[in-house]
C-alpha cells in the first residue's frame, strides 16, 4: 500500500522518546528504583504502523499487578519493556489507512512520550479513534475510558444494579467510584460511598449526588456504624476496589440475594513479599443471604463499549455524570505520581499530563 503522509521526518528524527520500563518486580509498593529511565530517537512507522504523541496517560492500582510475574487475565509487564498504560494521544505519523496524521485516539500507549503501535499490535492494542466533542484527554480515561467501562459494566452486568437497590461502592472519589455512583443513581438505586478523608466524601455527596458516604478515616468502626445507619436494611450491591477488611465490614451487611462485584483490592496490592492478598473472613454470609461473589474484568466486554460510551457521553453532555480527573503533570514524575494511588492522596481519576495538546 501507499504510505499515508506523515509529519516531515526531519522534524521526527530529532525528536527524543523517553521511556519508563520495569527494571524489577516491586516486593511492596512500586518505588522509582523499580524503573529505569530510557531516551531514544523517535523511530517511524513499519507498514500498517502508526506513531502516536501522547498526551496523557491513565494511570491505575491495576498497573500495580501487571508489574508481578505470574500468571492474571493479562501478561506481566516484562522486564526491560516500556511500562504498560492506557492513554490518550494524537496520530504524528501513519502508514496504516484506518489512521490519519492529527487523529486523535486511546489505547495501550505505555508510560512514555511517543508510542510506535506496529501494524500487527494495532488491535491488541485497542487503538481507536475518539472525539473531544464528546469529551476532554481527562474524560476518555475517566468515565469514558478503561474506569467508566468497568464501573458501567460492573454495576449493570455484574451486579446487576436495579431500581430500588441499596448499591454500596468502596473508593468512591475515584475513579471507578465515582461513575459507579453516579450510573446508580441514575438508574434508580440509592447510592452509598465509602471514601477516606472529609473532603472526599462531601464532594461525593454534594457534587456527584451519592445518598451518603462513609468516611472510613473516620476510626474503628467508622464503616460498621455508618452501614448501620445508611443500609438500615442491607446492601443490595457491593461494588468492591479494596477489599480487606473493608470487604468484610459490607459483607456482614449484605441483603438476601445480593450481589458482591470483585473489581479490585487496592488495600492488598502492595503486600510486602507478594504475599497472598488477604481472603475475606466473612464469607458465610453468602450462604446465609443466598448471595454471590463474582470477579469483573473490564476488557472481557470490550465490543461493548462504544454503546456504554454513547449512553455515558450523553449523562456528561445533559449534566447527570461528572467526571473529575487529579492530572499530575511531566512525565519525569512517573513513580511518585503511580505512588498517589495507594496512599489515597489522588482525588478522582489520576492521569498523568505527558504533553499539551
Amino acid at each position: 500500500m501507499a504510505a499515508i503522509p506523515t509529519e516531515p521526518e526531519t522534524a521526527m528524527s530529532t525528536a527524543t522518546n523517553r521511556q519508563f520500563r520495569l527494571a524489577s518486580r516491586p516486593r511492596g509498593a512500586a518505588t522509582r528504583e523499580n524503573f529505569s529511565f530510557h531516551a531514544e530517537p523517535v523511530a517511524q512507522p513499519a507498514e500498517d504502523g502508526v506513531l502516536v504523541k501522547n498526551l496523557m496517560l491513565s494511570l491505575d492500582p491495576a498497573m500495580r499487578g501487571w508489574m508481578n510475574e505470574g500468571r492474571s487475565y493479562i501478561p506481566p509487564v516484562g522486564i526491560g519493556e516500556v511500562m504498560r498504560a492506557g492513554g490518550v494521544g494524537r496520530v504524528v505519523a501513519s502508514r496504516n489507512a484506518a489512521f490519519a496524521v492529527g487523529d486523535v485516539v486511546h489505547g495501550t500507549l505505555g508510560v512514555q512520550d511517543y508510542a510506535l503501535v506496529p501494524g500487527d499490535e494495532v488491535k491488541r492494542s485497542g487503538l481507536v479513534k475518539i472525539d473531544l466533542g464528546v469529551g476532554t484527554p481527562g474524560q476518555w480515561l475517566n468515565v469514558l475510558g478503561m474506569p467508566g467501562m468497568t464501573g458501567y459494566f460492573g454495576l449493570l452486568d455484574v451486579g446487576l444494579a436495579q431500581a430500588g437497590d441499596t448499591v454500596v461502592v468502596s473508593g468512591a472519589a475515584g475513579a471507578v467510584g465515582q461513575t459507579v455512583g453516579q450510573l446508580a443513581k441514575i438508574k434508580g438505586c440509592r447510592a452509598i460511598g465509602i471514601a477516606g478523608g472529609p473532603a472526599k466524601c462531601e464532594w461525593v455527596v454534594k457534587e456527584l449526588g451519592f445518598d451518603a458516604c462513609i468516611d472510613y478515616k473516620a476510626g474503628p468502626g467508622a464503616v460498621r456504624e455508618g452501614l448501620k445507619e445508611h443500609a438500615p436494611k442491607g446492601v443490595d450491591v457491593y461494588f468492591d476496589n479494596v477489599g480487606g477488611e473493608i470487604l468484610d465490614t459490607v459483607m456482614a451487611k449484605l441483603a438476601r440475594k445480593a450481589r458482591i462485584v470483585i473489581c479490585g483490592a487496592i488495600s492488598q496490592y502492595n503486600n510486602a513479599n507478594s504475599a497472598p492478598a488477604a481472603g475475606p473472613r466473612n464469607y458465610l454470609s453468602l450462604l446465609v443471604n443466598r448471595a454471590r461473589m463474582e470477579g469483573m474484568v473490564v476488557f472481557d466486554y470490550a465490543d461493548r463499549y462504544p454503546v456504554a460510551i454513547a449512553e455515558m457521553a450523553g449523562y456528561l453532555k445533559d449534566g447527570r455524570m461528572k467526571s473529575r480527573e487529579d492530572i499530575v503533570p511531566g512525565l519525569e514524575n512517573f513513580p511518585e505520581a503511580l505512588g498517589k494511588l495507594f496512599s489515597g492522596e489522588n482525588f478522582g481519576k489520576l492521569v498523568l499530563e505527558v504533553a499539551q495538546d
